[in-house]
């Protein structure tokens, strides 16, 4: 490698790059100063690029640049016709317009080398989070874990922590034969991470994550006429699997039929799996009353709150910037059947 590009590897950019992507396994804060630096610097560098009547990498010409935008502008019109509060609206457009750090990065990531560096950072981080978390069900005392939310929790919570570990099983395994760490290493880093995710962590979501992983890489891993085979096979096989193994995921299959049964039984939402039902349900109402325009940004909580009736305060709180915990319906409520089709398209 020669001197130029050594110099181009080591610099303030590169460092934010993989500041970025190492901040997404540690505390908020961090995360939360990786932001603001991405944008700073983002739009740092695109307005000086513009002032010299520059091509900025590209990005203008990248699907994913152009859909961001378009989302962007669909949640900024909608203000024109939401039905929250002109605070509550802003600052959920203020929160829509986080996509923006990904077009930043987009700006600030030049090269092949420059990504490559994101993603070992990004890998490196959680693989410190894995190790501080199997110490911790080891019963090993770990300095930087001074207030856990809950058991072998290192830095977040059991939900983000049991996604982004199984998202990370899915990185380094499918990266296996890329050059960025030996086959072997890919290998035990996938299946502490699922193991985390799935025998530690009580986070559902996080179970349903990893059963989408495993289910994609035996996709990924099938010749292409048994893709399809593999595609409605996998997610049984592996379901059925982890269900007949490990006594904690039978514990937490069977809460969830449980607190379902209840739902439909008597529309019961105090459990987590009621109030996911009850929430889902007035998203698809609300919908169905405006599929065209939507509701407008920030208007989920006040529509639902209406649907739901007297009890609306009680059952989604008293503030109105709650979320269904689910993007689509989200978006759908929001901006109608567009959403959907705008979150489908930037996926």
């Amino acid at each position: 490698m020669t001197a130029a590009k050594g110099q181009q590897r080591w610099n303030f950019r590169l460092a934010l790059i993989c500041f970025s992507a190492a901040s997404v396994g540690f505390p908020i804060a961090w995360i939360s100063l990786a932001k603001v630096m991405v944008l700073v610097a983002g739009l740092g560098y695109l307005i000086a690029s513009l002032a010299r009547g520059e091509f900025v990498n590209g990005w203008h010409c990248k699907r994913t640049a152009i859909i961001i935008v378009a989302v962007l502008l669909a949640f900024f019109c909608s203000l024109l016709w939401t039905q929250a509060d002109k605070g509550i609206a802003l600052l959920a457009l203020a929160k829509h317009a986080k996509f923006l750090v990904i077009l930043m990065l987009i700006t600030l990531i030049r090269t092949q080398q420059e990504a490559r560096a994101g993603v070992i950072a990004f890998v490196a981080a959680q693989s410190f989070v894995l190790v501080s978390s199997w110490l911790l069900a080891a019963g090993l005392a770990v300095p930087w874990v001074t207030d856990p939310i809950g058991d072998y929790v290192v830095f977040s919570s059991y939900l983000d922590q049991s996604i982004m570990l199984a998202t990370t099983a899915a990185v380094v395994w499918q990266l296996r034969n890329d050059g960025f760490w030996p086959a072997w290493l890919a290998g035990v880093l996938s299946v502490a991470a699922l193991a985390d995710a799935l025998l530690l962590l009580d986070g559902r979501s996080g179970y349903a994550v990893a059963i989408t992983m495993l289910t994609l890489a035996a996709v990924w891993a099938m010749p292409k006429r048994f893709r399809l085979t593999a595609l409605v096979a996998s997610p049984i096989l592996v379901l059925s699997g982890l269900y007949l193994g490990s006594g904690h995921i039978q514990n937490r299959v069977v809460l969830i039929i449980q607190e379902s049964r209840a739902y439909t039984q008597q529309v019961e939402t105090d459990t987590s799996s009621g109030w996911r039902l009850n929430a889902w349900q007035r998203s698809i109402q609300a919908i169905q009353e405006q599929p065209v325009l939507g509701h407008g940004v920030g208007s989920w909580a006040v529509t639902v709150k209406r649907l739901q009736g007297e009890t609306g305060a009680k059952v989604f709180g008293e503030g109105n910037a709650s979320n269904p915990h689910q993007e689509y319906l989200l978006w759908g409520v929001e901006l109608g059947l567009g959403g959907f089709l705008l979150l489908i398209a930037l996926m």
